[in-house]
């Protein structure tokens, strides 16, 4: 079995007697952020699996197949079997969001066919619909990931992101609080921080998640050109 990682075009290949650590010391050294921990993620070869382990005190890590059809989260002290030939690995500290892709070239298993689906004007992912609007907003929080795939991102403000789109701050919170307040009760985490808090950095989880399930894609960003003719004002 043979492991290995690209980021920002890079390749690191790893190796089975050592544990390959990413944080802002290691292999894949991170060094020029200071909200990222010192050691962050470690990945590494027990039983004839490749493990990846959160060894942080703080941060989640999002990993997904590359259909989006599987997420998980990974919180401090949970570690994960890699199982698939290509896993899309997720971040963020501070401002910045990270994207990797981890390739095993021997996988234990191969995710079923998953696609992006349209119909009538709403984006079905699961159980979960978007109306023209809600996916709006999605997309501008996370045409910089989409349109800088592979590489280091930082998440639109909330201002930033309205702006984008032409709308009032106002709107852009209420369809986001919205937003969130869906998928949390559709099982997807770290959106909300309980009854009646909202969650810290929920706009950097949103990104996240609507990346790795392939909720948007960078097909998807020519509505960004003209909003108004994809918004349903609702």
């Amino acid at each position: 079995m043979t492991v290995s990682i690209e980021f920002v075009g890079e390749w690191y290949t790893l190796d089975p007697d050592e544990p390959f650590l990413i944080g802002r010391e290691g292999p894949l050294e991170l060094e020029d952020n200071p909200y990222l921990h010192r050691r962050f993620l470690t990945i590494s070869f027990v039983d004839g699996l490749c493990w990846i382990e959160n060894v942080g005190s703080r941060l989640t890590a999002t990993l997904a197949d590359t259909d989006g059809a599987t997420q998980a989260i990974l919180a401090p002290g949970a570690k994960l079997p890699i199982v698939y030939a290509q896993t899309l690995l997720l971040f963020t500290a501070g401002p910045t969001t990270y994207e990797m892709t981890i390739f095993n070239d021997d996988p234990p298993y191969l995710p079923a066919h998953s696609s992006h689906l349209e119909d009538s004007g709403e984006t079905t992912i699961g159980p979960v619909e978007l109306t023209p609007s809600q996916l709006l907003l999605i997309l501008a929080l996370a045409e910089p990931v989409l349109t800088g795939r592979g590489t280091t991102s930082s998440i639109p403000s909330s201002q930033q992101a309205a702006d984008r789109l032409g709308w009032p701050i106002t709107r852009f919170n209420r369809k986001l609080d919205h937003i969130c307040e869906r998928l949390t009760r559709h099982g997807i985490r770290g959106l909300h921080g309980g009854p009646g808090r909202l969650a810290v950095n929920r706009r950097a989880r949103l990104v996240e998640h609507a990346v790795a399930t392939r909720l948007v894609t960078a097909d998807d960003l020519y509505r960004l050109d003209d909003p108004a003719q994809y918004d349903d004002a609702g």
